[in-house]
């Protein structure tokens, strides 16, 4: 029997679900600015949530790889099977963003198979993505006049994306096509794993996203204004140095704190959702190669 080859050539041992359970509990795991992770839960959101989370999404996901699957049934099979373990919205952005990338044929590039996948969908997959949003019950996301989830579930999904894609980055990605996802944190994510252990690499994509996009969970909890603060924040210690410098270090101890003091209303959560993406692909396709290092020796 042959081994799997991704389209970078690489072995690819992992499972679809396997990927997207790994690529949730790597993003979990690590320290990311105002997230939570290991050593820091908030009071209705636990590291033991994501991590549950993480392994409940993997059988709707391995079974969403498989020919014929739809948007609509996987992503309310996902959030369905989340809410067995987590009484709170714990990954909807992320299983959003994960389901059209795990139904790409493995031998398809991800840049055009999830693109010819999105203009697929019909009327069934948009409204049983509005009935998953509706059970996962997500914060902060108010009223609107077009498309709301509220509202009676548009005939065209892509439609709803497209009229949100500036106020939600998740939205965007459908609406460009995984843009950021694909194309700039996967490619940040193999730059910064071939310079620091994993861990420090995904807490630079991060900063590096929010620097140059706010995130949307922040401006909708808290302003505009604000989420263009983080950016702010986010940009100065990406100024301050590099993983392991001191002064990097101390900025990012500084931003962390600052993200974390309005009882975590400044939790850039979908900046989180779009990180665990950018991992699932790079899983996906050998980008990140198993076993990791994930933190330095001495972080260990």
């Amino acid at each position: 029997m042959s081994t799997p080859q991704s389209e970078h050539g690489a072995d690819s041992r992992l499972s679809i679900g396997q990927c997207a359970s790994l690529a949730c509990l790597l993003e979990a795991t690590a320290p990311k600015p105002g997230n939570v992770h290991r050593g820091a839960d908030f009071e209705d959101l636990t590291y033991l949530d994501l991590a549950a989370s993480a392994v409940m999404i993997g059988p709707p996901l391995e079974a969403a790889a498989a020919p014929g699957a739809r948007l609509g049934p996987t992503v309310l099979a996902a959030v369905k099977a989340t809410r067995l373990a987590v009484d709170t919205n714990s990954n909807l952005g992320t299983i959003l963003l994960m389901a059209p990338l795990a139904m790409v044929p493995r031998d398809r590039p991800l840049k055009t198979g999830v693109a010819a996948f999105l203009g697929d969908l019909d009327a069934n997959d948009a409204r049983l993505v509005y009935e998953a949003i509706r059970l996962a019950r997500p914060g902060g996301l108010g009223r609107v006049a077009e498309h709301d989830v509220a509202g009676r579930p548009p005939d065209d999904l892509l439609a709803a994306m497209e009229s949100a894609k500036d106020r939600d980055l998740v939205a965007r990605q459908y609406a460009n096509g995984f843009a950021e996802v694909l194309g700039l944190l996967v490619p940040w994510l193999a730059d910064g794993a071939g310079r620091w252990p994993l861990a420090a690499a995904i807490v630079r994509a991060q900063l590096r996203l929010m620097s140059r996009l706010p995130d949307t969970l922040i401006a909708r909890k808290c302003g505009p204004a604000v989420a263009e603060q983080s950016a702010a924040l986010a940009a100065g210690v990406l100024a301050a140095g590099e993983p392991g410098g001191e002064a990097y270090e101390q900025a990012l101890s500084d931003f962390d704190f600052w993200l974390r003091s309005d009882h975590h209303r400044r939790n850039p959560g979908t900046s989180a959702d779009l990180i665990a993406a950018a991992l699932f692909a790079a899983l996906r396709d050998g980008i990140i190669k198993l076993p990791v290092r994930f933190y330095a020796p001495s972080e260990s």
